[in-house]
Parts: C-alpha cells; sequence; structure tokens
C-alpha cells in the first residue's frame, strides 16, 4: 500500500513540475505582452513588439532554467545510482577479471 502511494505522489509531483513551467511560459509572454500594450500609449506600436519579444525570451530562459535543473537531477540519479552511461569506454578491474574466465 504504502509503495502505490509514493508512486502516486511522485506522479503528482511530477505533473505539478511540468504544469508550473507551462505555467510561468504564459505567465511570462503575458507581463511582456502587458508591459508592451501599456508602453504602446508613451513610445508607439514598437513598444507593443519589444514587450513581445521580451516576454518570449522570458520564457525560453525559463525553459532553460528547467532543462539545467531536470539535467542536474538526471546526473544526480546516475552518480548515486551507478546508471551505466552509454558512451563509457574506462576500464575496470572486474573488466580484466570478466574477460580472464572467459
Amino acid at each position: 500500500m504504502k509503495e502505490q502511494n509514493n508512486s502516486n505522489t511522485f506522479k503528482i509531483a511530477r505533473a505539478a513540475d511540468s504544469l508550473s513551467l507551462g505555467i510561468s511560459i504564459v505567465v511570462a509572454v503575458a507581463i511582456g505582452t502587458g508591459l508592451g500594450v501599456w508602453l504602446q500609449q508613451y513610445w508607439g506600436n514598437w513598444a507593443l513588439f519589444g514587450g513581445i519579444a521580451l516576454g518570449v525570451l522570458a520564457a525560453i530562459n525559463n525553459v532553460f532554467k528547467a532543462y539545467k535543473a531536470q539535467k542536474a537531477s538526471y546526473d544526480e540519479l546516475g552518480d548515486t545510482h551507478a546508471i551505466i552511461k552509454p558512451n563509457s569506454t574506462k576500464k575496470t578491474a572486474q573488466d580484466d577479471d570478466i574477460n580472464k574466465n572467459i
């Protein structure tokens, strides 16, 4: 029962993390657009496009930060659980023992 509860909790936390990234993208673009609309009355139409561009750049920054956090989490998981990396060519003493027994 406890395993199932942990699994469900993990799925909910993972979904919430993905949802928060989506919400942050929408909010970043909305704030940039709102800033552009507000500045449009002072500086003309180019301020709207500048605000939208600023919002899109902020959204890209949020995605990049989320990617870096996920990559760090994956690397930490790999270090703790000794996941074999596909391009690993490092030879160990255990490999030598296996080859001698063949």
